[in-house]
């Protein structure tokens, strides 16, 4: 992986004076238009879009093509591909229902359970796991109780999924139903919906670290006790009070969680960009309304939260947060003017942003080198091994749209590689030869990590942290989750080359079971990561 980043950083990239951050195009057609997007633990990325949004750039084969089984089209093109990252190529794969606007999450074994969609796909979860050969979707009908579409998941520390919502679901369900068999009312979800624009589609949904669920809709937030559907705080109305989700659709993430050791782990959420009330009403008569150009983070462990609002460089909506993994967060994608919804925005931010977290207020925002290429509606970005950041998607049309549009349907994937990734930064670059990738690794234990960098390391400027693979649809990032390990003190056993004992996490309410990115950070430029299965 190594060499393969080294070779990715030696060719031609797009990059402007004065400003940071480079973009390089992977492929020019990747068949589908990149809605929903999860990297699994084999370094293969399953990307899909809508069922039936017409012929896609990708056929399936011949020997699968059942034109029978496909709603609204007989054409057997493909609406799902994955896409494998050191090669850099793409195998079509077949979805038999509807997925329009659907979530998902990756369940301890490191399948991904893909959850509703519209029409014959609202109750339908579909698996996909992690293989080297022709494995594809199995689909699992009727298994929600619930049409779920436009919901959030979030894994939870037994493992299953928690669903959030949903258009016309003032509810949640679990998945899979092994504890909690049953729907639950969620009256939250009914207060923050706006008539005629809901506002409470795709909820931030985040596991806070006292093990309750933390979710945010329109202009507020609750922390729910899932196990007794009761909701033990509400939260402050962001100031100025106008939507952050869907379709006024800003987007949020958790910031990174340090100190594990800790009685009590910090926990704080970041939510940027929206639209002004009223923006979805207005779009529908072609008036674009300037989207917020602001932030708001809270710490939503204190006792007594407030939010605390940072201006962005720029107005944006349809933005997508990325957790990088030195803890910093790039805000990319989207629209500067209108809402999510077709035909209902115009003015793309091509310029992403990075937040550091750390630094004083004022002075956190880092305005990076913009793309050639606008990523609108229906956009997605999510976190490489190796650093980089897949950026893929935008098709702000019904169907599929290549000409005669001001915003062509995007089947093409781009990568943009953070400053870390600059060829100056490779002496400071550290390489992990220890554990082996898909090592597997308990609760409370020792995790030996033995790197190397090209010069000598300071080693007072080395951290190791892990990242949970998200999935991305409509500008969250689901069970997107950052912590930094507690080490050990580095040992010098070689040239160059050194060793550190990490604490895995004592808790799966910090940690939820499954395969997380381990990456080692030097002066904040990370390796390649090698996945850890914790259990």
């Amino acid at each position: 992986m190594f060499s393969l980043l080294l070779l990715l950083l030696s060719t031609r990239l797009i990059v402007s004076d004065g400003l940071s951050g480079t973009w390089k195009l992977l492929l020019r057609d990747s068949g589908v238009s990149a809605m929903h997007v999860q990297l699994l633990n084999n370094g293969k990325v399953i990307i899909f879009d809508r069922q039936d949004f017409g012929q896609s750039r990708i056929m399936l084969p011949t020997w699968e093509c059942d034109p029978a089984t496909v709603p609204n089209t007989t054409d057997c093109s493909a609406h799902s591909v994955e896409y494998a990252i050191v090669s850099n190529t793409i195998r079509p794969l077949r979805v038999e229902t509807d997925l329009w606007c659907s979530s998902g999450f990756v369940d301890a074994s490191g399948v991904l359970n893909q959850i509703g969609g519209d029409k014959n796909g609202t109750r339908v979860v579909r698996t996909m796991a992690p293989c080297d050969g022709g494995c594809d979707w199995v689909e699992n009908r009727d298994a929600l109780l619930a049409g779920r579409w436009y919901a959030s998941v979030q894994k939870l520390p037994s493992g299953e999924g928690i669903v959030v919502g949903g258009r016309g679901q003032f509810n949640y369900e679990f998945y899979p139903k092994t504890t909690f068999p049953k729907l639950y009312s969620l009256p939250f979800l009914k207060q923050t919906n706006d008539k005629g624009s809901d506002n409470n589609l795709y909820p931030f949904t985040f596991l806070n670290t006292d093990g309750n669920l933390f979710i945010f809709a329109n202009n507020r937030a609750i922390l729910l006790d899932y196990k007794t559907n009761t909701v033990v705080k509400t939260y402050p109305t962001i100031p100025g009070g106008d939507p952050r989700s869907y379709p006024s659709t800003g987007s949020a993430v958790l910031l990174p969680l340090r100190d594990l050791e800790a009685a009590t782990v910090t926990a704080e959420v970041l939510v940027c960009g929206g639209a002004p009330n009223g923006s979805y009403a207005k779009s529908t008569k072609k008036k674009f309304v300037p989207a917020l150009d602001t932030c708001a983070r809270m710490t939503i462990t204190d006792p007594n939260p407030n939010w605390v609002i940072e201006k962005m460089p720029f107005a944006r909506c349809m933005g997508d947060m990325v957790l990088l993994p030195h803890g910093d967060v790039l805000i990319i994608n989207g629209a500067g003017r209108g809402t999510a919804g077709w035909e209902r925005a115009d003015t793309p931010v091509n310029n992403p942003v990075i937040y550091k977290p750390d630094e004083a207020t004022g002075s956190r925002f880092e305005t990076q080198n913009p793309a050639t290429t606008a990523r609108m509606y229906h956009s997605s970005a999510i976190l490489l091994p190796d650093g980089r950041v897949l950026v893929a998607g935008s098709n702000p049309h019904p169907h599929y749209k290549f000409t005669n549009v001001q915003f062509p349907t995007e089947v093409s994937l781009d990568t943009f590689l953070p400053s870390y990734l600059n060829e100056h930064m490779n002496n400071l670059r550290p390489e992990i030869y220890l554990p082996a990738t898909n090592s597997q690794v308990g609760y409370g234990q020792q995790l030996q990590v033995l790197f190397s960098t090209r010069a000598a390391a300071d080693l007072t400027k080395v951290n190791v942290t892990m990242v949970a693979p998200s999935f991305a649809s409509h500008s969250f990032s689901m069970n997107q989750r950052l912590l930094v390990l507690t080490m050990g003190t580095i040992q010098v056993v070689g040239t160059n080359t050194y060793e550190v004992s990490v604490s895995i996490p004592k808790s799966t309410i910090l940690a939820p079971p499954g395969y997380y990115m381990i990456f080692v950070v030097h002066q904040d430029v990370p390796s390649v990561s090698i996945f850890v299965k914790i259990s």
